[in-house]
């Protein structure tokens, strides 16, 4: 019973405050030591492999159709790979792959455990803003990032980043229209869908950053390749599918 409600059994919806994507490019073959067998990673130039972090101030997260009243406000972030799987239908679909979640709010931490397969933990995370600059940290899980969303500064790529224009890092923003999940034991593969309107990240300045995560990771010095913020959009995910992996 337990196993069948952590397969995201019935639909969710929530209202995104705000969501801080950090991208960071890491050698492909150092993601495909991380990732599933049924996964590959989404790679850049057959050269990159990515990971994200994502810093989600969420409104009202409920399951969908319930009223807004019943919903809960939560800070949440998480660490993901961008990875593509081929389903039994031969479409290969992009998406992430979830190495770790945390919340400010028990509550979320007890809901998420159960209902995914996200590896929930709580912590002390906290986000500071002012006009022009957004602090988002926790001392327990040991990251931090300082990040200048002026609207009169030029924005330009992270120094050593991977893409030459933003249009080439946008690909890489996120979310990707599927999470994937995958139980090694039947070789079943959970799929979750996405669906949201109007996504159009906007550059954000990174000022500071330390993830202690990312450096339990075990990969050779993950390079910022982007960062990007939307404000003020609906979200839902739909009611997760499940098929058996058969190989490709």
């Amino acid at each position: 019973m337990l196993n069948f409600l952590k397969n995201h059994p019935f639909a969710v919806e929530a209202f995104f405050e705000r969501s801080t994507v950090l991208t960071f490019a890491v050698p492909k073959q150092e993601i495909t030591a991380l990732i599933p067998e049924c996964l590959t990673p989404d790679t850049f130039n057959d050269q990159w492999a990515f990971i994200a972090i994502a810093m989600v101030a969420t409104r009202d997260l409920r399951p969908k159709g319930w009223p807004r009243w019943m919903g809960s406000d939560f800070l949440l972030v998480g660490y993901r790979a961008f990875v593509r799987y081929r389903n039994n239908a031969g479409k290969n679909l992009r998406g992430l792959y979830i190495f770790k979640s945390e919340t400010n709010k028990q509550k979320m931490q007890i809901g998420g455990n159960i209902f995914t397969h996200y590896h929930y933990t709580t912590a002390d995370i906290t986000e500071r803003s002012t006009s022009d600059t957004i602090h988002i940290s926790s001392q327990q899980s040991g990251f931090n990032a300082g990040l200048s969303h002026a609207s009169t500064e030029d924005i330009s790529l992270p120094p050593d980043s991977p893409f030459a224009t933003w249009k080439e890092a946008r690909r890489f923003a996120g979310p990707l229209p599927f999470t994937f999940t995958y139980n090694p034991a039947n070789q079943k593969v959970l799929i979750i869908e996405g669906v949201r309107q109007h996504w159009q990240p906007s550059p954000v300045k990174v000022l500071n950053y330390d993830f202690t995560f990312l450096k339990q990771l075990n990969v050779s010095a993950p390079v910022l390749a982007s960062a990007f913020m939307v404000e003020n959009i609906p979200y839902y995910w739909k009611k997760g599918k499940i098929e058996k992996w058969i190989g490709h």
